[in-house]
């Protein structure tokens, strides 16, 4: 009947309604959400500054766990997101952004040096060699707990390096809060004759995947 009719297509249009709303409920929410980065690198912090985003800093405590029968870039995104989980846990509003960076050179990690004679010999492995750069990273809304966990390859290659240049690099620069202990836009970028990849990769965030995701998924302003 006409009045069936009626009835169905009010329906219908409600259904939509409804759906649209809370569709643009939603990305009204994650667009003036807080952002908040789970790192204490500056160079982080210089990479999101580059994106135009109001952010702010929560450094993550967590104790990392490691499986050493994962692959790198499994290693990586799992410390990334146990790293945005850890201050995501004290947020009920807000997106955390975790990240971390490995260095791979002749099947071994390098991480953070322990001190000035592990970063001699770390450098002393790159040098002369291709390594690769890998950043995981972590993105979590703790609104409604969507999740997007990924990861960046970018390969590097050293020219051959003297004793004396290895030593005045670690003697000159600050190389125990850098994975594979250099800084790729410091000294050590005359170290570099070959890069394949995401340069801020290397840096410590892949800012252009990371954007995409921020725009797409959490419909954050400012991040394409």
């Amino acid at each position: 009947s006409f009045i069936d009719f009626i009835n169905n297509k009010w329906i219908f249009y409600r259904f939509l309604f409804n759906n649209n709303y809370k569709q643009i409920q939603k990305w009204k929410e994650s667009k003036y959400m807080k952002l908040i980065l789970a790192s204490a690198s500056p160079r982080r912090k210089s990479l999101m500054e580059v994106l135009g985003l109001d952010f702010e800093i929560k450094v993550s405590n967590c104790e990392e766990v490691i499986n050493p029968n994962n692959n790198i870039q499994d290693i990586v995104m799992s410390l990334a997101l146990q790293k945005a989980n850890d201050v995501a846990k004290d947020y009920d509003d807000c997106i955390v952004i975790g990240a971390d960076t490995v260095v791979c050179c002749k099947n071994q990690i390098l991480g953070k040096p322990k001190n000035h004679n592990d970063a001699i010999r770390m450098l002393k492995l790159l040098s002369g060699n291709i390594h690769s750069v890998y950043t995981g990273f972590s993105i979590i809304n703790t609104m409604d707990n969507t999740i997007i966990t990924d990861y960046e390859k970018t390969d590097v290659t050293f020219k051959e390096l003297s004793e004396e240049e290895i030593i005045n690099y670690v003697n000159s620069s600050n190389v125990t809060d850098k994975a594979g202990a250099y800084s790729i836009q410091g000294t050590a970028s005359s170290f570099v004759t070959e890069l394949n990849g995401d340069y801020n990769n290397v840096v410590g965030l892949p800012i252009y995947k990371l954007s995409k995701y921020l725009y797409n998924t959490f419909n954050i302003k400012g991040a394409n």
